[in-house]
């Protein structure tokens, strides 16, 4: 007898589920059931090194060119295994058995794909063909370190046409901090600049992670410099839809994971109540 496939797991975000180069399925603690994950990054490269990240030999990098054609074939193939074959009822928890989203998100910085734009627009007619739910959304997992760049903006414009949403990563709002994290350098300044950009062109959402370093977790500074940095962003009518906040629920594969654990949770509704306090809705997972 052939053995059943294991379910899906909020605990594992596999690429390797579908065996597809960029479509790959999940079960999103954040979506709250399954998501359609689009990986513009097979090559395992990002611009950033998150050190709560959980890809593989993850590299410095961009995406490597993308195979429309292969991708259109790919996405088309698992839509129609979703809406008309039987991998829910075989691979997915009863209580997840909805399509929350498309999510641009991957081993990488999605941005960083040349062909972004024609991935939006590709992604755009696919789902057109296919029983989704009205409430589907397409959503843009994303460090936002790139956004300044036309032909982003321009995908951005064409997601905001598709029930689209922009999570934007913001871990830290201290240059120690981001550097501790993201091992970015980019200034606070160009990351309220990219905020402020994202927010006008298509409906974002902040997007952190929050953790315990060494059993300690993010410092009172860290947390008032954050909260600060959300508060300016609010006072310059920066239409954001809140913040997404969560924990660490999957092994990180960065050379710090033995570091790293969650946060408590007197902590972390703590801290969730007080991006509550400036005005901001909150969703949250810890």
């Amino acid at each position: 007898m052939q053995q059943a496939p294991d379910l899906l797991k909020t605990t594992d975000h596999s690429r390797d589920v579908a065996g597809l180069t960029y479509v790959y399925p999940v079960v999103s603690r954040r979506a709250g059931g399954v998501s359609i994950g689009i990986n513009l990054n097979p090559n395992n490269a990002c611009n950033w090194r998150c050190i709560y990240c959980q890809v593989p030999d993850l590299k410095r990098g961009a995406a490597p060119p993308i195979d429309l054609i292969k991708l259109e074939q790919e996405l088309r193939g698992f839509m129609h295994e979703l809406t008309h074959g039987d991998f829910m009822q075989q691979q997915v928890p009863s209580e997840a058995r909805v399509i929350q989203d498309i999510a641009l998100s991957g081993n990488g910085e999605p941005t960083s794909a040349k062909e972004f734009e024609q991935v939006i627009e590709l992604i755009g007619y696919v789902k057109n063909d296919f029983p989704l739910p009205d409430h589907l959304k397409l959503v843009l997992i994303t460090n936002g370190s790139l956004l300044n760049r036309p032909h982003l903006q321009a995908g951005l414009k064409r997601m905001a046409a598709m029930n689209g949403e922009v999570w934007f990563k913001l871990d830290s709002a201290t240059r120690d901090g981001r550097l501790r994290t993201n091992n970015t350098r980019m200034s606070l300044k160009q990351t309220h600049e990219h905020i402020r950009l994202a927010a006008s062109l298509c409906p974002t959402w902040l997007q952190t992670c929050v953790f315990s370093i060494n059993g300690r977790p993010p410092t009172e500074n860290e947390t008032r410099a954050y909260l600060q940095f959300v508060e300016n962003l609010l006072r310059q009518h920066v239409p954001l839809k809140g913040v997404l906040v969560y924990g660490i629920a999957r092994q990180s594969h960065q050379p710090e994971a033995k570091q790293l654990t969650r946060v408590d949770e007197v902590w972390f509704d703590r801290f969730c109540n007080s991006i509550k306090a400036l005005g901001l809705t909150v969703k949250s997972n810890d």
